[in-house]
């Protein structure tokens, strides 16, 4: 990959200029690993290619279900282990999402047994500094000290959550549990939406913890680094091993599943509500196929048309649209796939939809956890602005 002057060197990656592109950056990961702020530091060769190819899967996935991070391109083909990220300004905070008492989580907290789930997730906050071992910060530390105002530190907290809860549908459907998770936030430094809150740096197999079939004994990720008694060649081998292993399973992560939605109006009169419904499914990325078919005048036909359906896509979900049960309920006896009502809401409707797809489909199960988030966010807008004083007119502030 064509890359310019170096212009940073951390740990474990390398940033260069992108030419031409003053507000991107090449990220090369090197194949340096490293523990206890780097008292225990090892090269293993392959590492660098391996931790590209997870960051790229994953911040590809994160993409994909619509959230905003730095990533662009890169990472998974013959580029040097690089790949192209938007520039940003780093915050110097990680953001640690936990899901299970584990590491430092469970040190600091003895009473809770380790390995316990913890509902809801914590979020944590640590400063960036080596010297200082990394330590745990507040949120009011965090806006009294002007690392991140009151609004980025919410959005942090709400990206942390939702990228922790996708990459564990991710991982759960590879029975595999996530039980932590580190990320990095930046704000973009220049070109379109300058100034916006990212998901930055990188997200592999040194940022999290995951246990198969939930057992940490047969843990995948960094952790087993740390717990070398001897650091030797068969052990470094074995830990790589481990990440080719992560590597490939997060590969599969950014392909989506989600099957076919039919929207069947029973009448003329019915298109332009399914139109509407077919609309509102394809902002959410779900494929759509549209008849229109009466259970009164053509039955005949409606049963062709489920046998066919049902025949064509292994992932059916089908909603009918119309005035009356009838259609409904003739969809209902005649096909195994679920059924929707097109008559409610159709935000309820599409939502409906995407939970059903989600159940296999991590991008639509983020995608989903998106939009809900969205509207937990605009009732919150809305209420804040229904707090706030009137305006003063000037006739009345005359008195």
């Amino acid at each position: 990959m064509n890359k310019g002057i170096e212009i940073a060197r951390g740990k474990t990656k390398v940033l260069y200029e992108n030419p031409g592109q003053p507000h991107q950056l090449v990220v090369a990961q090197t194949d340096q690993i490293s523990s206890g702020d780097g008292v225990r530091r090892n090269v293993i060769a392959g590492k660098g290619r391996l931790a590209a190819q997870t960051t790229a899967r994953v911040f590809r996935l994160l993409n994909l279900c619509g959230l905003p991070t730095h990533y662009l391109t890169g990472g998974e083909d013959d580029d040097n282990n690089e790949m192209v990220v938007r520039r940003a300004n780093m915050i110097p905070l990680e953001v640690v999402t936990r899901g299970v008492a584990a590491g430092s989580f469970a040190k600091r907290n003895p009473g809770l047994a380790r390995g316990t789930l913890l509902v809801p997730h914590v979020i944590e906050f640590f400063l960036k500094d080596d010297a200082a071992h990394d330590p745990m910060i507040a949120p009011d530390q965090i806006i009294t000290r002007n690392i991140a105002a009151p609004q980025e530190v919410g959005a942090m907290t709400e990206l942390a959550r939702l990228t922790f809860d996708i990459l564990s549908h991710a991982w759960r459907k590879r029975d595999v549990m996530l039980v932590d998770l580190k990320i990095e936030f930046g704000r973009l430094a220049g070109g379109e939406n300058q100034g916006q809150l990212v998901i930055a740096d990188v997200i592999d197999n040194d940022s999290w913890r995951i246990w198969p079939q939930a057992r940490e004994e047969l843990m995948l990720d960094k952790q087993l680094y740390r717990n070398l008694e001897t650091v030797d060649e068969p052990a470094l081998q074995m830990v790589k091993q481990a990440y080719e292993r992560v590597a490939d399973f997060v590969g599969t992560f950014p392909v989506m599943r989600s099957g076919m939605v039919a929207v069947i109006a029973d009448s003329a009169s019915q298109v332009e509500r399914a139109n509407e419904i077919v609309k509102a499914l394809g902002q959410l990325g779900v494929p759509t196929v549209r008849h229109v078919a009466n259970a009164a005048s053509t039955p005949g036909f409606v049963l062709q048309l489920m046998q066919q359906l049902e025949a064509s896509f292994a992932r059916l979900i089908v909603i009918p649209v119309g005035e009356n049960e009838l259609l409904r309920s003739m969809l209902e006896a005649a096909s195994s796939a679920p059924v929707v009502d097109g008559r409610d809401e159709i935000g309820r409707v599409v939502m409906q939809c995407a939970k059903l797809f989600g159940f296999e489909d991590t991008v639509l199960f983020g995608r989903t956890l998106l939009m809900q988030a969205n509207a937990r966010s605009a009732v919150l807008h809305a209420d804040a602005s229904l707090q706030q004083p009137p305006p003063v007119s000037p006739k009345a502030a005359l008195g």
